[in-house]
C-alpha cells in the first residue's frame, strides 16, 4: 500500500486529520487497531473547546454536535458550601465550550470518511514505524490475518501513549518530563438529569468533585479517590452519598440520584514526549502528551496538533517551504505546555494532596477567593479553559531538547 500520509489511530485526532486532508485533496489511509464499535463505544472526553468547535464545523463534522451538543458559557467553583460562576462569554469576548462526548465525535468523523474519504481500517495493528529518518517511512501493520506495509511519504502517531509510534524515536533523542498524581478520579455515568446546567467543580475537605454530563438526560460525575482505588470498592449509594457532601451548598441545591450504568477510576498523571517529530514521523495527542483531565484539555490538544500538522502539509504543498512542517514540535509544544500549566493548575487549585501541610490548604483556599474577587484572575481561568489557539507558541518558541 502507499500513501501521501499514514495515520496511525483511528481516535478523534486521527479521524480528523484525515477529514482535514480529504479536504484539502491530500490522500491518506488510517489505520485502527480496534473494531468500529469499540472506537465508538471508548468513553473519554466529553467537553470541546472553541477552536475544536470551529474545526468541526468547517471540516463538515459539526451538524450533529450543533443540534445535539450543549453549549455551555461558564463553570461553576465550589468551595465551602458557596458557589461563584465564571462566565466564559463575558471574560473570552464571546468564547464558550460545548459539551458533545468523543464517542460522538469519533461516530461522526467515522460516518464521513467511510462516505468520502480514503482507506480506513479497522483491526489493522500497526506492529512498527520505519525508516522515519529517510523519505519513505513506512508503517508494517498486520491486518486479517497477514502482515503487509504501508508505504508513505509522512507518518502521523495519533496511537496513543501505549502505541508504536512514539517507540520509533531514537531513545538518546527522547526528553520525558512527567508528574503522577497520588490521587484518582472515580467517574460514574448515571441515568438521570444533571443537577446544574453547567458543570461545577467543587473543592472540599473530603476531596473534590465533579458534576458533568454527557446529555441532558446521562450524567458524568467524579470523586477524588487515593490512586489504585478498585472502582467495584464503592457501592452506588455509598458514591451517591459522598458526591452529595462534597457537592453540598449553603442555600438548599440538591443533587439528583439515578441508576449507574457504568465505573471506572481514571489515573492522574502529565507527561510531555519530546521531540513531537522525528524525520517525517509526527506525534500527536497521547503519543505526545497527556494531561490530568482536571483541565479538559486532552482531546483538544490532540486537535491543535492535527490541526496543525494539516496546515504545514497544505502549506508546503501551495508553496514548497517546508518551514511550517520544520516548526511542528515547536509550534505544538507551546499550546501543550500552557495547556499543562492550566491543568497542572486546575489540579493544584482543587483536590486534597494528602501531604499538603496546613499553610498549603490555605493557599490553595486564597486562589480559589481570588477568583470570586477578581476578574482578571478569572478571565485568565476563562480564557484557559475555552482554549487556546492552535497556532499559538511560547514566547520565543520551546527550547528543543
Amino acid at each position: 500500500m502507499r500513501t501521501t500520509v499514514g495515520i496511525v489511530g483511528a481516535g478523534p485526532a486521527g479521524l480528523l486529520l484525515a477529514r482535514l486532508l480529504h479536504r484539502a485533496g491530500i490522500d491518506a489511509v488510517v489505520l485502527e487497531s480496534r473494531d468500529r464499535a469499540y472506537v465508538e463505544q471508548r468513553q473519554r472526553a466529553g467537553i470541546l473547546e472553541q477552536g475544536t468547535v470551529d474545526v468541526l464545523r468547517a471540516a463538515g463534522a459539526g451538524g450533529r454536535m450543533d443540534r445535539e451538543g450543549l453549549r455551555h458559557d461558564g463553570i461553576e467553583l465550589r468551595h465551602a458550601g458557596r458557589r461563584h460562576r465564571i462566565d466564559f462569554p463575558a471574560l473570552t469576548g464571546g468564547r464558550s465550550v460545548m459539551v458533545y462526548a468523543q464517542t460522538e465525535v469519533c461516530k461522526d468523523l467515522i460516518a464521513l470518511q467511510l462516505k468520502e474519504g480514503g482507506p480506513l481500517l479497522f483491526g489493522a495493528e500497526a506492529l512498527a514505524v520505519e525508516g522515519a529518518e529517510g523519505d519513505r517511512p513506512r508503517v508494517r501493520f498486520r491486518h486479517e490475518g497477514r502482515e503487509d506495509v504501508l508505504e508513505c511519504d509522512y507518518v502521523v502517531g495519533c496511537d496513543g501513549f501505549w502505541g508504536v509510534a512514539r517507540k520509533a524515536v531514537p531513545a538518546a533523542l527522547s526528553r520525558v518530563f512527567e508528574r503522577t498524581y497520588p490521587f484518582a478520579w472515580l467517574g460514574i455515568l448515571a441515568d438521570v438529569p444533571p443537577s446544574h446546567d453547567e458543570l461545577v467543580y467543587a473543592r472540599h475537605d473530603r476531596g473534590f468533585a465533579l458534576l458533568s454530563m454527557r446529555s441532558p438526560t446521562v450524567s458524568r460525575l467524579y470523586l477524588q479517590v487515593p490512586a489504585g482505588t478498585d472502582p467495584a470498592a464503592w457501592g452506588d449509594e455509598e458514591i451517591w452519598d459522598e458526591l452529595e457532601r462534597r457537592l453540598e451548598t449553603t442555600d438548599g441545591w440538591r443533587l439528583r440520584r439515578g441508576p449507574v450504568t457504568a465505573k471506572s477510576v481514571t489515573p492522574m498523571r502529565s507527561h510531555v514526549h519530546e521531540p513531537m517529530r522525528h524525520g517525517r514521523l509526527f506525534l500527536a495527542g497521547d503519543a505526545a502528551h497527556i494531561v490530568p483531565p482536571t483541565g479538559a484539555k486532552g482531546l483538544n490538544l490532540a486537535v491543535g496538533d492535527v490541526v496543525t500538522f494539516a496546515r504545514a502539509l497544505v502549506h508546503l504543498r501551495d508553496t514548497g517551504s517546508a518551514a511550517l512542517l520544520d516548526s511542528y514540535g515547536e509550534t505544538c509544544l507551546g499550546r501543550v505546555w500552557q495547556a499543562e500549566r492550566f491543568s497542572y493548575d486546575m489540579t493544584t487549585l482543587l483536590h486534597r494532596d494528602p501531604a499538603a501541610s496546613p499553610f498549603e490548604e490555605r493557599l490553595q483556599l486564597a486562589r480559589l477567593e481570588r477568583f470570586a474577587t477578581s476578574r482578571s484572575a478569572a478571565a485568565d481561568l476563562a480564557e484557559g479553559y475555552t482554549g487556546f489557539p492552535f497556532e499559538a507558541a511560547a514566547p520565543g518558541g520551546t527550547p528543543r531538547p
